[in-house]
């Protein structure tokens, strides 16, 4: 991260910071080539991964894996990728998962920082939907992310900063399924997050009798 001090007392420029909310259920390439991107285009320092406590979005529609297990594999996903940091604000505090209060959060913890909250052109073209919407728009620059191909129009009563990054079909979904069904995982998922996954016997990957985890065979997250 760049020096933002010419003194001990005078502040050049302020920092950075982009929110990367979400279920992370499980966190995979799409996601971290999403972060990269989005860091290196709006020039930010740092890009937080933070991961959703209790997704509200997700109620009645399936099983989530638990907060923990979630953030764990979401450390492992970003280990020694520069200027991803893994944010447990929501999980700390608790209850249903809200963008407005994790930004009043950040705000004082990186007092002085541009806020920029990030969001796929799916979730942008229903984000009118969101609770406090308007107080997200005001605590932070809203940026979304645009895939070639496929761009979804937000709305329009908010001002959107567009980034465009490579068009991954990832979807967390169609991973669990492979995790149950035997297709390969390779290329979609990292081995640190595998690793983790095998290690607490998540999405059922302990009642696989056709797959052992590859990332143990292979070591992974040696060096």
């Amino acid at each position: 991260m760049a020096n933002r001090y010419a003194n001990s007392y005078t502040l050049i420029v302020p920092m950075r910071v982009g929110l990367f909310g979400g279920t992370f259920d499980p966190p995979h390439l799409g996601h971290l080539v999403t972060a990269v991107n989005v860091r290196h285009v709006l020039k930010l320092d740092i890009v937080v991964l933070m991961v959703a406590n209790d997704p509200w979005q997700k109620h009645g529609t399936r099983e989530v894996a638990s907060a923990v297990d979630r953030l764990a594999m979401v450390q492992a996903a970003i280990e020694g990728v520069d200027g991803l940091v893994a944010g447990d604000d929501e999980i700390s505090r608790g209850g249903p998962s809200f963008t407005a209060d994790t930004l009043e959060v950040m705000s004082r913890r990186y007092a002085g920082a541009e806020l920029f909250t990030i969001v796929g052109d799916d979730a942008a073209a229903k984000f009118g939907s969101w609770q406090r919407a308007s107080e997200i728009a005001k605590l932070s620059t809203l940026v979304v992310v645009d895939r070639p191909g496929s761009p979804l129009v937000p709305p329009s009563e908010f001002v959107w900063n567009r980034v465009e990054v490579p068009r991954l079909e990832v979807s967390s979904t169609d991973l669990r399924e492979r995790f149950v069904d035997g297709r390969p995982l390779d290329y979609l998922v990292s081995n640190e997050v595998l690793k983790v996954i095998a290690d607490r016997n998540l999405y059922g990957v302990g009642k696989r009798g056709n797959r052992k985890h590859r990332a143990e065979e292979n070591g992974a997250g040696k060096s």
